[in-house]
C-alpha cells in the first residue's frame, strides 16, 4: 500500500475512535465492562413492564377498531356510488 494514503486514513480512524470512546457511548462501555449494575433509573421491573406491555395492547385494539370502521365507512361510500343511478 502506498504509505503516504495510509498515515491520515490511520489518523482519521483514531481521532474518530477517541471523540466517540470518551463520549457517553465510551462512558457507557467502560461501565459495562466494570460489570458495574445500571442506575436505578435505568431499570425496569417486571410489573412496570407488565403495565406497559399492557397499556400497548390497549392501544393496540383500540386502533384495529378505527381502522375496522375506517375500513367500513370507505366500502359503504363505494357501496353507495355503485348503486347510484346515471353514473
Amino acid at each position: 500500500m502506498d504509505t503516504p494514503f495510509v498515515v491520515p486514513v490511520v489518523f482519521f480512524i483514531s481521532m474518530a475512535a477517541v471523540f466517540i470512546l470518551r463520549g457517553p457511548l465510551g462512558k457507557a462501555l467502560a461501565e459495562r465492562l466494570a460489570g458495574r449494575p445500571l442506575p436505578p433509573a435505568d431499570r425496569h421491573d417486571g410489573e412496570q413492564v407488565t403495565a406497559d406491555l399492557e397499556e400497548m395492547r390497549l392501544r393496540l385494539t383500540e386502533l384495529e377498531n378505527r381502522v375496522d370502521f375506517a375500513e367500513r365507512l370507505l366500502a359503504k361510500g363505494r357501496d353507495a356510488d355503485r348503486a347510484a343511478p346515471g353514473r
